[in-house]
């Protein structure tokens, strides 16, 4: 039986498998990286990454997706049941630069996105599906209606290439 998305955690599952290999194929995950999916939900990306990779760390905040994700993947997910805004991901840096994943919710993306800047330094790269409005805000320049705090904190973050 499939679960059924929760409002207050803004859940939206991912199925269209054509989009979730698309992903995997970008994500490109080998064995031994630190990778971590943020919200890994139903799993139907989860599960494809274990296809590629032995072990996944995974932060979900839904108790009951937990419990059936831990029971459908055993020690093949290294899972953490928390609030994924108040996760410490300096704790993970140890075992290689982290690589992030994750279908995220609308209501914490731009929080979120924000709070991961702090880790910049452990970051090697960030794989996130965003609603449109949240990827207009990142990409939005100055004087443009939906340039703001997310699109300043972006661009603040990046070095161009030269």
């Amino acid at each position: 039986m499939k679960p059924v998305a929760r409002k207050r955690f803004g859940q939206h599952f991912l199925v269209d498998r054509g989009v979730i290999e698309s992903i995997v194929a970008v994500v490109a995950p080998k064995p031994g990286e630190n990778l971590i999916e943020i919200g890994p939900g139903d799993a139907a990306l989860t599960a494809v990454l274990l296809d590629r990779v032995p072990r996944l760390r995974a932060i979900e905040i839904d108790r009951d997706l937990a419990a059936r994700l831990r029971k459908r993947f055993g020690d093949r997910l290294d899972l953490l049941e928390a609030d994924v805004l108040t996760v410490d991901f300096a704790q993970f840096a140890g075992e290689g630069p982290l690589r992030l994943v994750g279908n995220l919710p609308y209501n914490i993306s731009t929080p979120l996105l924000v709070r991961l800047i702090d880790y910049r330094d452990q970051v090697l790269d960030q794989h996130f599906m965003l609603q449109k409005e949240v990827v207009e805000r990142i990409v939005a320049s100055p004087g443009c209606a939906a340039y703001g705090r997310l699109g300043c904190c972006c661009r603040r973050t990046t070095t161009p290439s030269r």
